[in-house]
């Protein structure tokens, strides 16, 4: 077809198929209802023609817009400087795209731009929401359930209200944090600490809870209260090594907070592992196989994380379109985590 020629209408697919507009028009919007003889003209004749679908007009039909919002509760600069976000998003990314599915990302600078985000999400331009590094006691869930919007939440929500309502995808936090400290107690490890991620996060607090499990009754000054950055990392470091300059083994939150650690014990004279163990969390490889020593750590696959929460989405989606309801909508995934062993434990 020349760049000048007219686009190929529904009318002249339905013509070359032998059949009525409508019939095309439930094909191409994935109705129900055609016998397969008919899907495979119809779609047959889609091919030839080169027709692609108007997509403004679509959404009369079947009130879907073909689009997704990613709502990412964080800053930008946090979003950008932590490969964490966008190994999530190229999970989400790729379901969305095998589905021919628009990717609309929203962030958020602070709880002011909430309600923009929820001005946007009830004004009618996207089919469903995913969000993901909530907050506890953040109203951002509760703005985007009044609007109304089908939504995956990535990482276990923190409130009691409707569980059921709230499907979401995380992994084995607290699962994954205990194995990393009864490794470290294994290699004869007895000063253990953990710095732990923002404990306004879920993430962060159930690896804490995991920590203890294995810990026990530990010193408390081996608990340092860290915020997921390599700078956090740093300076809780510091404060570790005034507090108990005995320690033999840390427990990071994350991968980037492990990294900050690791730079303070070089500078302090502390050889890892021999004098001071390191295990962080993620297996997020350009943090892990870059530091020095390259970082044990709990692998979670985050990448599957993000596309498990569009294909949830998108199930739920297609399911509430069939008319379907009940026990049939999807329900929430925790995935396994593994302890990837390299050099620092």
């Amino acid at each position: 077809m020349s760049e000048t020629a007219p686009r190929p209408t529904l009318e002249a697919v339905a013509a070359l198929a032998g059949v009525s507009r409508a019939t095309v028009s439930r094909v191409v919007n994935g109705g129900d209802g055609v016998r397969e003889p008919l899907v495979q003209r119809v779609r047959r004749a889609v091919e030839e023609l080169g027709y692609v679908p108007n997509r403004a007009a679509r959404s009369l039909v079947t009130r879907r817009h073909d689009a997704v919002a990613v709502v990412i509760a964080e800053p930008e600069a946090r979003v950008f400087a932590d490969p964490f976000f966008s190994m999530q998003l190229r999970g989400i990314s790729k379901e969305l795209t095998a589905h021919d599915i628009q990717l609309v990302l929203l962030l958020t600078e602070g709880r002011d731009d909430h309600p923009r985000v929820a001005r946007y999400l009830t004004g009618g331009h996207v089919d469903g929401a995913l969000v993901f590094s909530l907050h506890i006691d953040d109203p951002l869930p509760g703005l985007i359930r009044g609007a109304g919007v089908p939504t995956v939440f990535g990482g276990r929500p923190d409130w009691n209200d409707e569980p059921e309502r709230s499907v979401y995808v995380d992994c084995d936090n607290r699962g994954g944090a205990r194995a990393a400290v009864r490794h470290l107690a294994g290699l004869g490890r007895t000063r253990i600490a953990h710095i732990t991620g923002a404990l306004d996060q879920t993430s962060a607090v159930d690896r804490l809870d995991g920590f203890r499990d294995a810990m026990g009754d530990s010193d408390p000054r081996l608990v340092v209260e860290s915020d997921f950055t390599p700078g956090g990392g740093e300076r809780a470091m510091r404060e570790l090594l005034d507090r108990c300059p005995d320690v033999d083994a840390v427990f990071a939150a994350n991968d980037l907070t492990a990294s900050g650690a690791l730079r303070v014990l070089r500078e302090s004279g502390r050889r890892v592992p021999e004098d001071v163990a390191v295990i962080g969390f993620d297996d997020v490889l350009p943090v892990t196989e870059q530091t020095e020593p390259p970082l044990t750590t709990v692998r979670q696959d985050i990448e599957e994380m993000g596309r498990l929460m569009a294909h949830l989405l998108l199930t739920g989606l297609d399911r509430g379109h069939r008319g379907k309801t009940g026990p049939d909508l999807p329900q929430s995934v925790i995935l396994p985590t593994t302890l990837v062993r390299r050099a620092s434990a």
